[in-house]
């Protein structure tokens, strides 16, 4: 083999080594997420979340906060910021949900009141039978 062609294919099979490494991220990015699996249902003692205060847990692979809002009853959030997805904490003495990566900041409804968040926080469903909140 001349040294011309086996330069050639070298440098052709280099080239498709580099845009396959480069395709492969865009190309996961582009595609659709799968689907995760969730849980049927979530269960809490009303004890575990007094008045005024909130309770952090999971709803399959969900990471939910379950507030019991002043006067106003139960709610079920996804703490997922609808920014960049990283997870708001509640901030009990201001009575709101807060974004640590970019200080978005989130009604005890879930709606947006302030920072770069473009939608309210997803809600669940849920219902009170006796001493229990049922989430799901």
């Amino acid at each position: 083999m001349e040294r011309r062609s086996f330069l050639k294919k070298l440098s052709a099979m280099l080239g498709a080594a580099t845009t396959f490494v480069f395709a492969v991220p865009v190309l996961k990015f582009l595609a659709p997420q799968r689907l995760q699996p969730q849980a049927e249902k979530i269960i809490i003692k009303k004890s575990e979340i007094p008045y005024g205060a909130a309770k952090e847990v999971s709803f399959g692979v969900t990471p939910l906060i379950v507030i019991n809002r002043k006067g106003k009853g139960y709610i079920a959030l996804s703490r997922v910021c609808t920014h960049l997805g990283c997870l708001v904490g509640f901030n009990r003495k201001d009575e709101q949900l807060v974004c640590p990566c970019h200080a978005a900041i989130f009604s005890l409804e879930g709606n947006v009141i302030s920072g770069p968040a473009p939608t309210a926080l997803k809600s669940f469903p849920l219902k009170v039978e006796a001493d229990e909140i049922i989430v799901g």
